[in-house]
């Protein structure tokens, strides 16, 4: 069962710790815009032995942050005069009388009860029976003041609201989202980096998820805060994991109920919105849908997105729009806002693998089984360069499987082919260096990924073998056998040494260093 979050208590909490850091001009001013109020001591038992001594200083500095009713603070100012007329401080009580909002009040909705006051404070003496008509006394009079404010306020605990902050940052280190020591950029809800982590290639099998032959992974992705693993299967399941237990994810209210995002067929791919707030799928079926990860919501359909299955999705840089591809041969990009498709970029003669935004977001870089990589004005949608890659003899058609962005770099951009070499390209068609597993034969890339900072390139193989090649050196410096059966894709987590690898053998695998 999901925990509902009043905006009140939110509210509060701010008002408490403005409060206690006697942040009082702010406090006011949060109180009258939100007309909410705090309404918090630090001892119920307390505030009402002030008020039974008459300790009127230290209650009315209590009731400063309070919102009280008009007749509660009428009563209890009341009080106070009559007991500093008692106590002869006639100045003070005259003051009180004369220049509070609640004894002005009084003076203009009671004008004989304030009458009364006035009466007394030009007394040359203190007569309590006048004071106390109809048989009241001074200390019943307090017993009943107390009474009325002590049911206005509550008490909570020092600086709630850091309490619960930390409370959730255990959780989440519980949860596996926070490394144990790791400090928190609160504000920006991710973990502080101290020093940039060295990139390392995998060695070891760190965590398996299985999947059942019907709900096959046809695609992942990490969010870009790094916070989420999300998975999409052939039988149209959308799931958000905790890739550090190897578990779903269900402290997300939805999942935890067990309702998934869904699509009507076979999810092909997936991506995340720059601030991990939005998630794109594309369906087999040629269908979009956007959607809220928090809460699971459907933001946006695009149902009629492509003729054919879509291959690939990428947001833009402000997620107003996004680009996808298809086995349509065409690239569309859609807004989110209209709901429409905005723009078509034709000229691929087969499956479209791959499109993405080049860094500045003025082009689109796209790949095809067409044998051909293609820079387009993202703006006008003409076809600015059209790039067939010269791999050592192969003179046919070869697959580009995917193309990705040199991390640190404005136009270079990695080419994964369907041969044993992957290149990295400039935007003017040149290679830049090449890369080679060796292998004359079975051994032909199916995919690829890079590491954060560019530094290594990992591609799986029709072998089924996970290669790892050092971009500075140009070398493959390792190898590992990643799953039984052919690799469907391989994606890195966006801060740490993390790979997952999914495979036809029903199996997500997770790996590190």
């Amino acid at each position: 069962m999901a925990l509902e979050v009043e905006s009140a208590d939110v509210i509060r909490l701010i008002q408490q710790y403005l409060k206690e850091n006697n942040l009082l001009r702010s406090l006011a001013t949060l109180q009258e815009e939100t007309a909410i109020a705090l309404n918090t001591v630090d001892s119920v038992e307390s505030f009402v032995s002030e008020i039974h001594n008459g300790h009127w200083d230290s209650v009315l500095q209590a009731i400063q942050s309070l919102r009280l009713s008009d007749k509660k603070l009428i009563d209890l100012y009341e009080q106070i005069v009559i007991d500093l007329i008692e106590m002869r401080e006639l100045g003070a009580a005259r003051s009180l009388l004369r220049q509070t909002d609640p004894m002005i009040k009084l003076k203009e909705q009671q004008p004989d009860r304030y009458l009364h006051l006035e009466n007394l404070l030009a007394r040359p003496y203190f007569d309590s029976k006048e004071a106390y008509p109809d048989g009241s006394s001074k200390e019943k009079r307090r017993h009943a003041i107390a009474q009325a404010l002590s049911s206005e306020v509550t008490v909570v605990p020092p600086s709630r609201m850091l309490a619960l902050i930390g409370q959730a940052l255990k959780w989440q280190q519980h949860q596996g989202l926070l490394p144990p020591g790791t400090s928190i950029d609160v504000f920006r809800g991710k973990a502080s980096v101290k020093g940039e982590e060295e990139e390392k290639y995998p060695t070891q099998l760190n965590r398996t998820i299985k999947f059942g032959q019907k709900s096959l992974v046809e695609c992942a992705c990490f969010s870009p805060d790094g916070q989420y693993l999300v998975t999409g299967t052939i039988d149209g399941f959308i799931e958000v994991w905790n890739f550090v237990t190897g578990k779903i994810r269900k402290d997300l209210k939805y999942q935890a109920e067990n309702n998934f995002m869904l699509m009507d067929d076979a999810v092909l791919c997936l991506c995340f919105s720059r601030d991990s707030e939005m998630l794109a799928t594309g369906s087999q079926g040629g269908k979009i849908k956007v959607w809220k990860l928090q809460s699971g919501q459907c933001l946006r359909r695009f149902g009629h997105a492509h003729t054919k299955g879509v291959t690939s999705l990428c947001f833009s840089r402000d997620s107003s729009q996004l680009l996808s591809a298809s086995f349509d041969h065409a690239i569309r990009i859609h807004g989110l806002k209209s709901g429409k498709t905005l723009k078509e970029f034709r000229g691929h003669t087969s499956f479209v693998n791959k499109a993405i935004y080049s860094a500045d977001g003025h082009q689109i870089i796209s790949a095809s089984s067409d044998g051909t990589v293609k820079i387009w004005s993202a703006k006008t949608t003409e076809c600015l360069t059209t790039i067939k890659p010269a791999i050592g003899n192969i003179t046919t058609d070869i697959t580009i499987n995917s193309v990705v962005l040199l991390p640190r770099s404005v136009d270079h951009f990695i080419v994964c082919s369907r041969t044993s070499t992957v290149l990295i390209m400039n935007v003017q068609g040149q290679i830049i260096r090449s890369f080679t597993s060796g292998k004359r034969e079975g051994g032909d890339f199916t995919c690829c990924s890079i590491s954060p900072r560019g530094e290594w390139i990992y591609c799986t193989g029709e072998d089924r073998v996970l290669y790892f090649f050092n971009t500075s050196s140009g070398k493959l410096e390792g190898t590992l056998t990643a799953h039984d059966k052919d690799v469907i894709g391989i994606e890195h987590h966006p801060h740490q040494n993390i790979i997952c690898t999914f495979s036809e053998d029903c199996q997500l695998r997770l790996w590190k260093p």
